[in-house]
């Protein structure tokens, strides 16, 4: 808006949000709604639609494809949303594995690295909690139209709606879901470092947020089914606190479900390595060209070779 917004609190009150507080209060209003939407999202295709009449049973979850379309849009649409409210104060990273890969390349200060953190993990907590006192009616009455077996009286299918668990075709094991977040996360990454590096096909208008949330529900589409892309140690850990708050217990931690056990670490140490590895990958193979073309002072057409001259 072109018209001046006074403050809502006195400027003298105002002097502290303007540095590293301002932006951490960011980063959780950020994240915040990332999960309100995101997670509200999964609320509606697992406990919401079938509970409201709006599905095949009371109980029946992903029927189609489409479904899971459904789950992938709506992740999208949450980042691109967030990037919008935060990106002006703190950058949005609005995911620790952003916030990482961005101290280890782009010279983000170490020193704001831990508080940023802190601000996501909270954000994505209340942003859980949020959709947890929405839904949690249609929630009880999911788990109790529903088959065991139930931690607490609650099944893995509201689980999901908070924190990720593996498909079952992983039979337990570690390194498939550590590697599906690894990889996911890799391109979560380059994907943002591309969108926002001013040397290469830069986004205009300000559609950077919308392309970004363009780049996460591809990658649901692509690799969410595995195991249900985190791609973002807040995304998943503070939901999941939330959930062993509310009765999910083991479900929660040390993340034990039906076919997997102890897999609360995985989402948190498989992105913030992924993130590390697609900024590395992206200046590897495009930022150094980018950056030896500035240097020479002269930029080719992409695809273009540079002319040469007989000597």
């Amino acid at each position: 808006m072109a018209v001046e917004i006074p403050p809502l609190l006195k400027p003298s009150r105002l002097r502290s949000r303007g540095g590293l507080l301002g932006e951490c209060l960011a980063e959780f209003l950020g994240t915040f709604v990332i999960l309100s939407f995101g997670a509200g999202v999964v609320a509606m295709a697992v406990a919401a639609l079938p509970g409201s009449g709006r599905a095949e049973t009371a109980t029946t979850v992903f029927l189609a494809a489409g479904d899971w379309l459904l789950i992938a849009w709506g992740w999208g649409l949450a980042v691109t949303f967030a990037i919008y409210v935060a990106g002006g104060v703190s950058g949005a990273h609005l995911n620790p594995a952003v916030t990482l890969a961005f101290a280890v390349r782009r010279r983000f200060p170490w020193a704001k690295v831990v508080p940023y953190w802190v601000a996501q993990v909270l954000g994505a907590f209340a942003g859980a909690a949020l959709v947890f006192l929405v839904y949690h009616d249609a929630i009880n009455a999911f788990d109790a139209a529903s088959k065991p077996p139930k931690v607490g009286g609650h099944t893995e299918a509201t689980f999901s709606i908070f924190a990720t668990f593996p498909a079952p075709y992983f039979h337990g094991g570690i390194w498939g879901p550590l590697i599906d977040q690894i990889v996911g996360t890799a391109f979560l990454v380059m994907f943002v470092v591309a969108v926002v590096d001013l040397r290469n096909t830069a986004v205009g208008s300000n559609l950077g947020p919308f392309v970004i949330g363009l780049a996460v529900a591809a990658i649901g589409m692509s690799y969410g089914a595995n195991a249900g892309y985190a791609i973002n140690p807040a995304r998943d850990f503070g939901p999941r606190v939330l959930t062993w708050l509310a009765g999910w217990k083991s479900l929660a931690f040390p993340g034990n479900g039906a076919t997997f056990s102890g897999y609360w670490w995985i989402p948190i140490v498989g992105p913030l390595v992924g993130g590390v590895v697609g900024v590395l990958v992206y200046d590897l193979f495009i930022g150094d060209v980018l950056h030896v073309r500035l240097k020479l002072g002269e930029l080719p057409e992409p695809g273009r070779t540079r002319p040469t001259t007989d000597t």
